[in-house]
């Protein structure tokens, strides 16, 4: 077996009898043992006592309504901030949302609630968003009266965005890092829309978007499943904004699961059950669930990307319900029916990502997979990243048949001739540094 780079076998995705072993960085392992069951409780249970937060209520009172939310919001974060350092920029990204004649009857006000971790390598644009949406809502969608708890629709993500950003602005990481309480996606996903917008008027580079949109619930309802082992990650397939060029290279190639939601995806299952034990990665070939939509569909619609990091069952007796009791049954999104240990697990694999992508080197560019010839080998070429320096990379390949990688190898040069053939499978690349620290996933181009 040759290769024209120094190559060392990393692992095999084989049966399920094959050993594997397992990498982790003490430095992420101990971020994510900070996250704490008892401060995830006390954010929901927080976020509950305000009544109702949906996005058209009251904006004046300091204890109940969408401001008293925001408001609380913001002074969590800038608590963060100064516990750690003054490393955050912490602010609202307000708005006006015009009337829409629909789910926002007159110009409105609305507010996301932002911390920005900069990131320390002047040359690494990446920016990596996190977030969950603090409004929420009952039966009736414009009803803003009525208590509307919302604890795991979606108290759970927000909690989990906030713990998120408690911890890691405790650290220094190369990319920089967007914490986020999205507002008005009950209404219409006004306040991700926004900012998706924003983004790509202001260039920015959003590398990736981990929507958590209700992380704390295990029960399934009518099946009677629970399951705290599980959670799903919706990701698109044909991007949004594909373009001409784009669609031609794809039909070309067959690469319909290629996209970037889904190489983020394979990414987050993998480095995922790397770190968070007893919990499997079901990647979904979706970009959101039937009759429901999500604040990364925004970020998607802009060329971003974007996933829903969502619970693996889910019960509809608990989601946007009045709160009320029928025939001895208890409707309604409580907090009693959060299960915090499972939302302590799913933040934590948010962390995982997080961590490893920002401290990992940016993603190769210029990968080119060599067409040129008939021949049974694989070349692939391609250009090293600007900013922090790679130890190497590796390259990735898989059966086309395969939901996830199978193979893995380390290089050193930015040259590689496999010894498979690229009808057969496909291919990628990452850099990654001395620590073991991977980029996303770079698709190969044809040349």
């Amino acid at each position: 077996m040759k290769y024209t780079a120094t190559a060392i076998l990393l692992f095999f995705f084989l049966p399920t009898f094959a050993q594997q072993t397992i990498h982790r960085d003490p430095l992420i392992t101990g971020m994510m043992e900070q996250i704490a069951v008892a401060n995830l409780e006390n954010s929901v249970r927080k976020l509950v006592s305000f009544g109702t937060r949906h996005t058209l209520s009251d904006t004046l009172s300091k204890t109940t309504g969408i401001g008293a939310a925001r408001t609380w919001l913001k002074s969590e974060f800038e608590r963060y901030n100064k516990e750690n350092g003054g490393k955050l920029q912490v602010t609202y990204d307000s708005f006006v949302q015009p009337a829409d004649g629909r789910r926002v009857p007159e110009a409105t006000v609305l507010k996301n609630v932002m911390a920005v971790l900069p990131g320390t390598d002047a040359a690494d644009k990446r920016m990596l968003l996190v977030c969950g949406h603090y409004d929420s809502r009952v039966t009736d969608v414009m009803n803003n009266k009525s208590n509307a708890p919302g604890a795991n629709d979606d108290a759970s993500g927000v909690a989990g965005v906030l713990e998120l950003a408690r911890i890691m602005s405790k650290q220094a990481f190369a990319a920089t890092i967007v914490f986020v309480a999205m507002v008005g996606e009950e209404q219409g996903l006004y306040g991700a829309t926004n900012l998706a917008k924003r983004a790509k008027a202001e260039g920015w580079d959003v590398h990736l978007v981990l929507n958590n949109d209700m992380i704390g619930n295990t029960f399934g309802m009518e099946t009677d499943l629970k399951n705290n082992n599980q959670v799903r990650i919706f990701s698109e397939g044909v991007p949004a904004g594909e373009t001409k060029e784009q669609t031609a290279q794809r039909l070309s190639t067959g690469s319909e699961n290629e996209g970037h939601a889904r190489q983020a995806a394979r990414y987050i299952k993998e480095i995922g059950e790397r770190y968070v034990d007893q919990l499997e990665v079901k990647l979904i070939y979706r970009r959101d669930r039937f009759l429901r939509g999500g604040d990364h569909t925004p970020f998607s619609a802009q060329g971003f990307t974007a996933v829903r990091i969502t619970e693996m069952n889910e019960d509809f007796n608990r989601q946007h319900q009045d709160l009320r009791t029928e025939n001895g049954f208890k409707f309604g999104d409580l907090p009693e029916y959060v299960d915090f240990p499972y939302l302590q697990k799913i933040t934590r694999l948010n962390l995982a990502v997080l961590a490893n992508v920002g401290l990992a080197p940016q993603q190769p560019t210029a990968v080119k997979l060599v067409t040129s010839q008939l021949t049974n080998n694989t070349t692939i070429n391609w250009a090293a990243p600007v900013g922090k320096a790679p130890a190497g990379y590796y390259v990735l390949w898989r059966e086309t048949t395969s939901p996830h990688w199978e193979k893995k190898i380390f290089v050193k040069g930015t040259s590689a001739t496999l010894p498979y053939s690229k009808d057969n499978f496909f291919f990628g690349l990452q850099a990654v540094d001395d620590k073991g620290h991977e980029s996303l996933v770079s698709s190969p181009y044809l040349r």
